[in-house]
């Protein structure tokens, strides 16, 4: 019996799944049961990008947002994890180059890919280095600010958290002056758990916009910057950041320390120029995809016959077909398991799967994909007893409504970043929560679904096995 299985599993289709975040912990879950799946990442651990604010200026939060991957993918999900860099993807050969940590590069050959390599957050940084992103990559870390330490160890990242969080609490004793440049969500979230953490600081925050949280309705922008007020953030609007214009700030000396908080910058360094764009944020270089994720040449052409797919925040989707999705927030969470789940049935069509009892087959084909409806929610925290949320957002900016605020929101912020910890993690709780919020049955808003209801299904294999006849 353990040799038939045995058998069985070696004649499944190989998948390589590149990066094991959000997008890849959905990838390699749904997948696993019908192919063998190898995730391979740079770092040793999973980190909830969206609540590392608070690490810093509480080094304890840091416990709840990360875990070892090799636990939790090979004997949770049993699928098997390296520990190492992509440094070159073959389309044409359906072959990877990585360079494991501890061992001389080797090649890994697949049947299908699924890159799901994020980004990083700083585009004013040669290779986008910032706190709120750890500094992996071969290219990047001889240029990194803090090459002492090696954050592809769990350590190494806390040991930086540490370095930086004792930074501030010298900057409280002193009551220093603290610039932070760019009132988005990263922004506006920074600068309010700095005041709240340590109230000494004199705090200051600057936009190119004319308002904080420029894509979301008024009434958000109006109740972050009525509560920055409140606690003493001065907050100056329409200006762009120039280092030596402190005085058109407000401020009356340069600061003490500045932390930048703007944009994007991609990281897809082991792709080929071919199929990365020119423009977009942060200078470009983001993976070009069509409608079904599929990896695409500057031109159009599906490269790598199609098998290849890029998911998550490293790609970029041509204008005309589906509009940009926010690269920063809950929109990133919610492109994460919603687009792999497309990505996973597209392959699974493409090897020939058939619908409940073989019957009503679906075509051999990728399945396209749209802007989602989770893609309009916004969850951003003003400390840790405030929050504001945004629902009902679509790809045109200023559009959503203000749902709720206050302490209620700051509890379901702090909900969702546990159970999506727990969720990747493998806890029962986590998974029942994130498979219904990413698993709805119906879209109540967005851009909806670009073909018939059935074949853009969103439930996943293990729910229901008929395939065929459910609809979203």
């Amino acid at each position: 019996m353990s040799s038939l299985l045995n058998n069985e599993f070696k004649s499944r289709p190989r998948v390589l799944v590149i990066g094991a975040g959000f997008s890849g912990f959905v990838c390699a879950r749904d997948l696993r049961r019908s192919f063998r799946v190898t995730c391979v990442d740079a770092k040793e651990f999973f980190e909830y990008t969206p609540g590392i604010l608070r690490a810093y200026v509480h080094p304890e939060h840091f416990n709840h947002l990360t875990f070892t991957l090799k636990h939790a993918l090979e004997n949770n999900l049993g699928v098997k994890y390296m520990w190492g860099e992509v440094t070159e993807l073959d389309g044409a050969g359906m072959r990877a180059r990585v360079k494991p940590m501890f061992a001389d590069e080797e090649i890994i050959e697949f049947d299908y890919c699924v890159i799901s390599a994020g980004c990083n957050f700083n585009p004013l940084h040669k290779y986008g280095e910032s706190l709120w992103f750890p500094t992996v990559h071969a290219v990047a870390r001889p240029h990194s600010d803090w090459k002492h330490l090696d954050e592809r160890y769990i350590e190494g990242r806390r040991r930086h958290i540490l370095e930086e969080y004792g930074v501030l609490k010298d900057l409280n004793e002193r009551s220093a002056t603290v610039l932070v440049v760019g009132a988005g969500f990263i922004g506006v979230e920074w600068v309010t758990e700095l005041q709240h953490y340590f109230p000494k600081l004199k705090l200051f925050i600057i936009d190119f916009l004319n308002k904080c949280l420029g894509p979301l309705p008024d009434s958000a922008a109006g109740y972050c910057d009525k509560y920055m007020s409140r606690k003493g953030i001065k907050a100056t609007y329409g200006v762009k950041y120039d280092p030596n214009n402190w005085k058109e700030y407000g401020m009356s000396s340069p600061p003490d320390k500045t932390y930048v908080c703007i944009g994007v910058k991609a990281s897809n360094y082991f792709m080929p120029e071919e199929v990365l764009s020119d423009k977009g944020p942060g200078g470009g270089k983001w993976i070009h995809v069509n409608k079904c994720l599929q990896v695409v040449t500057k031109d159009r052409k599906i490269w790598a016959d199609g098998s290849i797919f890029a998911v998550g925040d490293c790609n970029q989707t041509f204008a005309d077909e589906i509009k940009p999705i926010p690269k920063i927030s809950y929109p990133g969470e919610e492109r994460t398991p919603v687009f792999p789940t497309h990505v996973c049935k597209s392959i699974k069509f493409m090897e020939g799967k058939t619908g409940c009892c073989g019957m009503f087959m679906k075509p051999r084909e990728a399945i396209d994909s749209w802007w989602p409806w989770g893609a309009g929610m916004f969850a951003t925290s003003l400390g840790p007893h405030d929050a504001c949320f945004v629902m009902a957002a679509k790809s045109e900016p200023r559009t959503g409504l203000l749902t709720l605020w206050g302490w209620a929101s700051a509890i379901q912020k702090e909900i969702i970043e546990s159970s999506k910890v727990d969720e990747c993690k493998g806890g029962r709780m986590g998974q029942l929560i994130w498979h219904w919020v990413h698993h709805t049955p119906c879209h109540c808003w967005g851009d909806g679904c670009s073909r018939n209801c059935c074949t853009s299904c969103t439930w996943p294999e293990w729910c229901c096995d008929w395939e065929c006849c459910r609809c979203c």
